[in-house]
């Protein structure tokens, strides 16, 4: 592909309008040369905060047929770099296979950026092209290439294929085992991806903070304490040799509140020397998850006290607490605050803790009028929950409302007709029961195993 054919693919004619080399941000570049040039067109690169101020750069650099001065994979691979850290995979792909047209072959820093490109498409079939270019040129046990190799297989749920990129390297660093441990607990095998940190030790691999996180994560998954503790012996190593990671220590928060000992996350998070935002939303969201409403909401007081902004993981932290602990006036108090004080937009999770709080409350109406508006669609755990306390509190009507909302949503379930039916049966609606008896055998409905609806428990 000719480099004038690739332009009009990458970037419609109607696009092109801006992309005029009178912008005298770029037209300086015509005054450099050399090592000179490059750096001021790294240096622009670096400084680009849109994707099209990027596209206006690489048009630049296409007219000025600056590869051609200067072919080396360095040039190639900042630009596709800027368009992978700018959430631009495709174009960055359009380059990647520019310069492999153009006889520049990647390096070993060129096939880690492009492999994150392939991740944020989830295109595993380019992926394994991406892979054949690397063993074809030697790079397949290069650390930062196979780590890129066995993120995305793992990304895809190819363990297979990721456990035979690991296997055939005779020399793994650790990187490669930070990459199958953190994959392997990520997909929830929390067994398999210990038992790989396990045998990483025993093969004389000293864990690093990256190591850590995912083995801490694991252990917080499966609610080990006994390892847990042991774990925690394995973070102080890792302390002895590099500097205090505060993301290590976060995620030790998280592990004992997973595993129920509050007491040890809280020592934890008093003896840290520094706290970020993520400390303090772990610590609120392990007492929330328990129980201490009061200790959760507090622990928010103190962090806004000590400075720390918080930010939208925090609010569902201090919401979820609400929730656990009946706590509406507050609730309604720290959705609002959100908003208004600290300009954070609710997400999904937001809006659901908002329905959940106040369906357990009884507030029926005011749940609905929270879901209605909504900016978007609620998903099956919103409409559950108000479908839950619309059985605890025998509202047939919004039941009904609710239930034609998730048969929509989910119309291979049976588990609206379900609670619907209990709700009918509840309030001695007997014709009713057998009517959406009627309608499940009718459809042929049958239950699925291990499946219900998700509804409140009290």
């Amino acid at each position: 592909m000719s480099m004038r054919k690739f332009f009009q693919l990458a970037f419609p004619l109607r696009r092109r309008r801006c992309f005029s080399t009178q912008n005298s941000a770029f037209r300086s570049l015509l005054d450099y040369s050399g090592s000179d040039l490059v750096a001021l067109v790294a240096t622009h690169l670096c400084n680009c905060s849109t994707v099209q101020e990027l596209n206006r750069l690489y048009a630049h650099v296409l007219r000025t047929h600056f590869f051609n001065s200067n072919p080396a994979p360095f040039n190639w691979n900042n630009i596709i770099r800027s368009y992978t850290r700018l959430e631009a995979p495709r174009n960055a792909l359009r380059i990647y296979v520019l310069m492999m047209g153009n006889g520049v072959l990647p390096d070993c820093y060129t096939l880690p950026i492009v492999l994150k490109a392939v991740s944020q498409t989830f295109d595993v079939k380019l992926g394994k092209q991406v892979h054949s270019v690397g063993i074809k040129i030697g790079l397949q046990c290069n650390e930062f290439c196979e780590t890129g190799f066995l993120s995305l297989y793992f990304k895809a749920g190819e363990f297979g294929s990721a456990r035979m990129v690991f296997d055939e390297n005779p020399d793994p660093k650790l990187g490669s085992w930070n990459a199958v441990i953190g994959g392997l607990s990520q997909a929830g095998l929390v067994r398999d991806a210990i038992g790989v940190f396990l045998d990483m030790k025993r093969r004389g691999f000293a864990p690093d903070g990256l190591t850590m996180i995912n083995v801490t994560s694991a252990c917080g998954k499966i609610g080990d304490l006994n390892l847990a503790l042991q774990v925690h012996k394995c973070v102080f190593q890792a302390e002895a040799r590099e500097r205090t990671d505060v993301l290590m220590l976060n995620s030790l928060i998280d592990m004992y509140g997973k595993c129920g000992r509050l007491d040890l996350a809280y020592k934890v998070f008093a003896t840290m020397e520094e706290r970020n935002v993520s400390s303090w939303t772990s610590m609120i969201v392990v007492y929330g998850m328990h129980g201490y409403v009061r200790e959760a909401l507090e622990c928010f007081c103190h962090m806004r006290e000590a400075g720390v902004r918080p930010n939208y993981v925090t609010f569902i932290g201090v919401l979820s607490a609400c929730v656990h602990g009946g706590a509406v006036r507050e609730g309604r108090f720290y959705f609002d605050m959100m908003k208004n004080v600290y300009g954070i937009t609710p997400q999904l999770q937001h809006y659901g803790c908002m329905v959940d709080l106040l369906g357990r409350a009884g507030l029926l109406e005011d749940a609905r009028r929270m879901v209605e508006q909504m900016p978007m669609k609620p998903n099956s755990v919103v409409w559950g929950c108000l479908m839950g306390a619309c059985e605890k509190y025998g509202n047939v009507d919004m039941a009904e409302w609710v239930a034609k909302h998730l048969q929509e949503l989910e119309p291979w379930s049976d588990g609206v007709y379900v609670v619907l039916s209990n709700i009918y049966a509840n309030r001695g609606l007997w014709k009713e029961v057998e009517r959406i008896r009627s309608v499940m055998e009718e459809g042929k409905l049958a239950k699925v195993p291990a499946y219900s609806l998700t509804t409140n428990s009290n």
